[in-house]
């Protein structure tokens, strides 16, 4: 898997955008995962209910004649309206989870929706914007996490309209993508994951999150305690899937 730090274009979305940036710091691998199951950094549990976000979606969502803009700006009143802790308290737990502040010197995409439009936007190191902020606004999950405030806008979590965000990528013509769910989990707004891979016009090999990775998930996924046993079962997995992915790369090579 350590051939996927050289890709052209990393994108991040949600969790992923922490992780593509810590990709993007000057620590190995190994110093990465430490840091996962040694419990660096203090983390917040927002103490929500996710059956609770879960049902403030399936309302947001329950026009059926409403674009899918529409809808996620009905989301994103629902993160602009909801009690959380206050922005600069969750900034600084994003803050100290990265290892660097400084956007890395590669095309890193940071995907996020502006909450007043309903649409995708993408950070880069080219758009004057902190890469603290960047990776809080994709990770601000709405109904747990305050929406982030960058140039006047306001920015909730990327993984809303799509875990995967393949849009960002449409200017590649390989790409890997890492799931954090199963093939057939449910979307709000369109088929599964593995469909929206198979539609990517280039080469994409889908690399979905297996039972062991469920199970390590447990029902909160926002829960600090699914962290060290969530980071055990992706690099177990990860180690499952090297060759297939060593494969899929050589060929796309040729």
């Amino acid at each position: 898997m350590r051939t996927l730090l050289d890709s052209d274009v990393i994108v991040g979305t949600s969790a992923g955008s922490a992780v593509a940036a810590q990709l993007g710091s000057d620590l190995s691998l190994d110093e990465l995962f430490e840091r996962q199951i040694s419990g660096h950094g203090k983390e917040i549990d927002p103490n929500v209910d996710i059956d609770d976000i879960t049902e403030l979606f399936l309302q947001a969502l329950s026009d059926p004649d409403a674009s899918k803009e529409q809808k996620l700006q009905r989301i994103g009143e629902v993160a602009r309206t909801t009690a959380t802790v206050p922005e600069e308290v969750r900034r600084e737990v994003i803050a100290q989870r990265l290892p660097s502040h400084r956007w890395p010197d590669r095309d890193l995409r940071i995907s996020a929706i502006d909450i007043g439009t309903g649409e995708l936007v993408a950070f880069d190191p080219t758009s004057d914007v902190e890469l603290v902020d960047a990776v809080a606004a994709s990770c601000a999950v709405p109904g747990a996490w305050p929406p982030v405030t960058i140039d006047g806008r306001r920015y909730m979590d990327g993984g809303v309209g799509s875990t995967m965000n393949l849009t960002l990528a449409a200017d590649c013509d390989t790409v890997v993508v890492l799931v954090p769910s199963g093939k057939g989990a449910p979307s709000p707004f369109g088929r599964d994951p593995a469909y929206e891979v198979d539609a990517f016009p280039g080469r994409a090999l889908g690399i979905f999150a297996d039972d062991e990775s469920l199970k390590a998930f447990g029902r909160n996924p926002l829960d600090p305690a699914c962290r060290e046993p969530s980071a055990r079962a992706g690099r177990a997995r990860g180690r499952r899937v090297a060759a297939d992915v060593a494969s899929f790369l050589a060929i796309s090579a040729r």
